[in-house]
């Protein structure tokens, strides 16, 4: 007995000697009654209806700070969806209608443009594809365990918007 106590086995060794004079003995289970009363089927969206309503709210994200760790994984989503709708809705009119959005047409539409509406088109395409692209890098980044502590996620998203914004310049003035 001495060793047992001192690897510290005593109360589990204690245990399972009664866990097993209790199951020999007969369990008797206590009975409740309960009400139960029959419900239609369409009663059932009615019940569940009234519980949602007595349920929590959760809190909304406007309580929260808004922070340099998620405000730009949001923003990457929807740059990357946006990017996409843009290049599946292109290619889609593309094939509808070949002889329209063929890049002789497309060129001459944009020369075509005032300058001012040419610099804000650049600026509107190359801004959410330079921030997905630079923060697919930050996120590829973290894939390879790197910049994974606060500071190193703070200083990658300075880094991307930085890098965003300068880029940005540079495409519309190109």
């Amino acid at each position: 007995m001495m060793s047992i106590r001192a690897v510290g086995l005593g109360a589990p060794m204690r245990q399972a000697t009664l866990s097993r004079a209790l199951a020999r003995s007969p369990v008797v289970l206590a009975k409740r009654n309960v009400q139960t009363e029959s419900q239609p089927p369409s009663a059932a969206i009615d019940i569940l209806n009234k519980q949602r309503l007595r349920r929590p709210t959760s809190p909304h994200m406007t309580i929260y700070q808004w922070q340099m760790t998620w405000i730009p994984s949001i923003v990457h989503r929807m740059t990357g969806g946006a990017l996409s709708g843009l290049l599946y809705g292109f290619s889609l009119a593309y094939l509808v209608a070949p002889g329209t959005f063929d890049s002789a047409h497309i060129v001459e539409f944009v020369a075509g443009l005032p300058d001012v509406v040419k610099y804000a088109g650049k600026a509107f395409f190359a801004a959410p594809l330079l921030f997905h692209s630079f923060n697919g890098v930050r996120h590829l980044s973290w894939d390879m365990i790197k910049f994974m502590n606060v500071k190193g996620m703070y200083q990658t998203g300075y880094t991307v918007l930085a890098a965003t914004a300068i880029g940005t310049v540079g495409l519309v003035l190109m």
